[in-house]
């Protein structure tokens, strides 16, 4: 299943109308190689021929963002469709400053880890964001 179809199936199955707008950011994501700004998403889009403003845009986001279907990377200014889909956890990057390649993966040791010292704190963590930067391993090589 492609990440459209299955964010689409995701909209549907909590009740969310399948719009438009809502469709071809959703298709914008799932052909986008990397990290992707609301603009560079509009940039896209207009390339096709198709124009939403960027409020829409970021509404969207912000939409597909709260289902996990979407995950914002901070050190790169953009967004990422998740391609861990159904995996449940908190999902981290390792992002190569070498060639800009973006890996997803998750680890239940280190969120238990994280959200334990967190409470330690006298902090509930409810959501952790990971960014690892360095070099792939073609980089490296």
């Amino acid at each position: 299943m492609s990440f459209a179809e299955h964010a689409i199936a995701v909209l549907r199955e909590k009740g969310y109308k399948v719009t438009r707008p809502r469709r071809q950011v959703i298709e914008a994501i799932g052909r986008a190689e990397g990290a992707m700004s609301p603009g560079d998403i509009g940039k896209m889009m207009g390339e096709g021929g198709r124009h939403l403003d960027q409020v829409t845009i970021y509404r969207v986001i912000n939409l597909l963002c709260s289902l996990n279907l979407v995950h914002r990377v901070f050190s790169q200014g953009g967004y990422v469709r998740c391609d861990l889909l159904e995996e449940e956890g908190c999902h981290r990057f390792l992002i190569c400053r070498g060639c800009g390649s973006l890996q997803e993966f998750r680890d239940e040791a280190l969120c238990r880890q994280e959200s334990e010292a967190a409470r330690k704190l006298g902090f509930r963590a409810e959501h952790h964001v990971t960014e690892s930067s360095g070099l792939c391993r073609d980089c490296r090589d």
